[in-house]
């Protein structure tokens, strides 16, 4: 649970902004369980610009390679602490502080064949130089056979973990295509390095059949290509709320302690300089799409980050991030799984184990742009029982007394979530 940069701000993140969403989180949100602030693309760019298509790109880069973060833009750094003044800071509010790089080496790296810490190779030895991220050119892709490759990530993640890098997100790996020689090298890379550290890959839809290799090498992983704030979307780039029941329902069963699929940032609030398509500008949801969206991850147990710009969010936006109960179920559930899938409407199911027994979550969403009665018997969910359940209503906090079922209208694209009390064990 925590923040990145990227919904709110694009590639032109400063300390400032940064700081301010922290404190912001702090503030607010720490206490439910918020605890990640990660900086996302970009950061050792002395000049970014909000499309990130400027040629002319300052990076920042010390005398073995790697990226340092931009001066200019972050002050309280320097060539030999890095980020490290700044983690500091985070860790003193109680959070914890993450950043977004490439897979790969950079080419500036390759271009000056700068040599490698900690070893006898070269920046060349590393790359491939015909390959690269399509959509990110900043870096050369890894000649993964090479021993220099391992050296090199191996020197990045020890500078990390030197900062108190707490969360390391790595684009253009998990798809487009799919890199496991690279997931596993910066995996070892990060363990060797004795620091706790999440590693978040990036971008969607991670392949399936992967889902082995995915849990024992990553903390995270992306389902999908970007989700921004609209509800579908034909295309791969971005997707919408809608499109990510079903991409949700091919995981189910795989979240677990230490490995979470994950449904990208929760883009809600205020979205910026470049949001995905579009110019800046208030999310797109309507507030029951943003209350689906949040049920949804919740239920399917994805990964809770919030996109927007945390320093604009207003009432609405807070309630959403401060529910405890619908927390709750993102935290602490288990046998997380769809159970009844239409074209109109679909359910998921969850458990909770409690001293007085077990507590049972029920989901219910209604995927047309029309409202839509939806009304089903515990049974058809799965729950046998002779007996009405009494049941809360967790977004409105009203308890459904002698209920038989789920009985509901739900406005368009909205949802409602339930907890049941049940005293039998769920296996």
């Amino acid at each position: 649970m925590g923040w990145n940069s990227w919904d709110g701000y694009g590639l032109t993140i400063n300390e400032e902004q940064y700081r301010a969403n922290v404190s912001w989180m702090a503030e607010h949100l720490k206490k439910y369980g918020w605890q990640y602030a990660v900086i996302d693309q970009d950061w050792f760019v002395a000049n970014p610009t909000a499309d990130g298509k400027k040629e002319a790109k300052q990076f920042q880069i010390d005398a073995y390679g790697r990226f340092i973060p931009a001066a200019n833009r972050f002050p309280s750094v320097t060539p030999e602490a890095g980020f490290k003044p700044l983690a500091d800071w985070v860790h003193s509010r109680g959070m914890k502080f993450g950043v977004h790089i490439l897979r790969g080496i950079p080419r500036i790296a390759v271009e000056k064949n700068l040599p490698i810490a900690d070893s006898n190779f070269h920046a060349r030895d590393a790359a491939d130089t015909a390959e690269n991220c399509s959509w990110a050119v900043d870096n050369y892709g890894m000649n993964t056979s090479s021993p220099a490759a391992a050296a090199y990530y191996d020197s990045i993640a020890k500078l990390y973990a030197s900062w108190g890098v707490d969360f390391l997100k790595v684009d253009c790996i998990s798809s487009h295509p799919y890199r496991g020689d690279d997931i596993r090298l910066i995996s070892d890379a990060i363990r060797k390095t004795g620091y706790p550290m999440v590693l978040s890959l990036s971008p969607g839809p991670a392949p399936v059949d992967k889902a082995d290799e995915l849990k024992k090498y990553a903390q995270m992983w992306r389902i999908s290509d970007d989700e921004w704030d609209l509800w579908h979307n034909d295309k791969d780039f971005p997707k919408g709320v809608g499109d990510q029941f079903k991409n949700l329902a091919k995981w189910a069963g795989v979240a677990g302690p230490g490995h979470w699929p994950d449904a990208d940032m929760l883009a809600i609030g205020r979205l910026g300089p470049h949001p995905g398509e579009g110019e800046p500008r208030a999310t797109r949801l309507t507030h029951d799409e943003q209350r689906t969206l949040v049920t949804l991850w919740s239920i399917a147990r994805s990964p809770l980050i919030v996109g927007g710009d945390l320093t604009a969010a207003d009432a609405w936006t807070e309630s959403l991030l401060t529910n405890a109960d619908v927390v709750a179920v993102d935290q602490q559930t288990r046998l997380n799984r769809p159970v009844v899938q239409t074209e109109d409407t679909v359910s998921w199911i969850a458990y909770e184990d409690t001293r007085g027994g077990v507590e049972t979550y029920v989901a219910v969403f209604n995927l047309r742009n029309a409202t839509r009665r939806v009304k089903l018997s515990w049974n058809v969910l799965g729950l046998n029982s002779g007996e009405p359940w009494p049941a809360r209503d967790l977004w409105s906090g009203k308890d459904l007394r002698s209920a038989d079922g789920v009985d509901v209208e739900l406005p368009p694209h909205g949802c409602a979530l339930y907890r049941l009390h049940t005293s039998a064990d769920v296996d």
